[in-house]
């Protein structure tokens, strides 16, 4: 009675295929898709790549306190109504 007693149940692998073999490591990758490193990666997120002719530039404007006041009380997307309002003036100039 003295001696240790063991369990006889072994523990289940965390993998669903034989570890030991190579041929079965192999094919369970089969259909993963390869990636060549965090570049790759990398380049999937965020918004899609503008073309030069699309791209915004950024610069310094000075606006009266309560001009600017007033296109932020308007709410998210001022700096858009902003740029909208000048390129529409700009249109009816022409």
């Amino acid at each position: 009675m003295n001696e240790k007693r063991t369990s006889t149940r072994t523990r289940k692998p965390d993998v669903p295929y034989d570890r030991a073999s190579k041929a079965a490591t192999l094919a369970y990758w089969a259909d993963a898709t390869a990636h060549k490193g965090l570049t790759e990666l990398r380049a999937k997120r965020g918004r899609p790549a503008k073309t030069a002719e699309e791209r915004k530039e950024q610069i310094a404007l000075r606006v009266d306190k309560e001009v600017l006041a007033w296109y932020r009380a308007q709410g998210s997307g001022w700096q858009t109504r902003i740029n909208a309002v000048l390129k529409a003036f700009r249109d009816a100039t022409l």
